[in-house]
This record gives structure tokens, C-alpha cells and sequence, in this order.
């Protein structure tokens, strides 16, 4: 009896512990190479230039580059522009469910060297609003002035 009891509770611990099937997905989903199409500012039509993963400008990362690989949680990604720098930056990742009965779950960001081995230990949570095969939406709301100001990043699958 205390072997099934221990059995038993060793198998809930380990199917806890586990990714969901949608974050499996998601990842799975990611897998491949995007162009960050625009980063847009919803509720805030000025002109602002905005900095990224403490990196670049938000018109660098236009059109930028990025590839994520779903089997090592690793990616990369080129700025554009021609003051930008051609320089690969690495990154690794994952996804977070916060909220699964409310579709709710954050991209987890870090930047790396190329080895993938992280030089500052910092990241970024980032809202996954939107995934699918073709189109992927990140969001970052973050307190500017006081108020909150959101960051609308979009994806296209290539």
C-alpha cells in the first residue's frame, strides 16, 4: 500500500511539474525564423524612440531578424537599419503559463552570449498575446510617467 501511495504521488509530482500541452505547442509553434514587422505603442501616437532588451532602438529592431530554436530554448536575432550594427545577439527562452483558463502566458527572455551562457543574469517577461503559425504579437506594458505604456511587438513567420 505505501509503495502505490509513493508511486502515485511521485507521478503527480512529475506530471506537475511538466509543461502543459499548450506551452509545448507554443514552443513548438516558435520554432523557426521571424521578421519583427513593427513595434507599435497602443493608446500613444507620439513619436517615441523607445529602447529594447536594453539594446536597441525600437527602429533597429524593426524588421530585425530573429530565429528560435524549440528543442534548446535558444535563439538569436540581427537589428536592421543602417546605424543599427549587423552584429548576432543571443538570447534563451520560454514560456510561462500564467493564466491557462484565460489564455495568459509570458515569454520569458535573456539575453546571452553566443554560447548561450548569460552575461548579466537580467531578463524580460514578456506578454505572448498572440500566436500562430504565421503571426506572433508580444506585449510589455511597463510604467512610464506614471502611467502604464504598452509595447506592441509583431511578428511574421518567414
Amino acid at each position: 500500500m505505501k509503495k502505490i501511495a509513493l508511486m502515485l504521488f511521485t507521478l503527480g509530482l512529475l506530471v506537475s511539474c511538466g509543461s502543459s500541452a499548450v506551452v509545448k505547442e507554443a514552443s513548438a509553434t516558435m520554432k523557426g525564423d521571424w521578421i519583427l514587422s513593427s513595434i507599435t505603442y497602443p493608446g500613444n501616437e507620439d513619436a517615441l524612440k523607445v529602447t529594447l532588451f536594453n539594446d536597441a532602438t525600437s527602429e533597429c529592431l524593426e524588421n530585425s531578424k530573429w530565429h528560435f530554436i524549440s528543442n534548446n530554448n535558444t535563439g538569436s536575432y540581427v537589428p536592421s537599419g543602417m546605424s543599427c550594427g549587423s552584429e548576432t545577439r543571443y538570447f534563451v527562452w520560454s514560456i510561462k503559463e500564467m493564466n491557462a483558463a484565460a489564455g495568459n502566458y509570458d515569454l520569458m527572455l535573456k539575453p546571452t552570449d553566443e554560447k548561450h551562457k548569460s552575461v548579466t543574469d537580467q531578463g524580460f517577461r514578456i506578454n505572448l498575446s498572440n500566436l500562430d503559425e504565421n503571426r506572433m504579437v508580444w506585449e510589455q506594458t511597463i510604467t512610464f510617467e506614471g502611467e502604464p505604456f504598452t509595447i506592441r511587438m509583431n511578428f511574421n513567420k518567414q
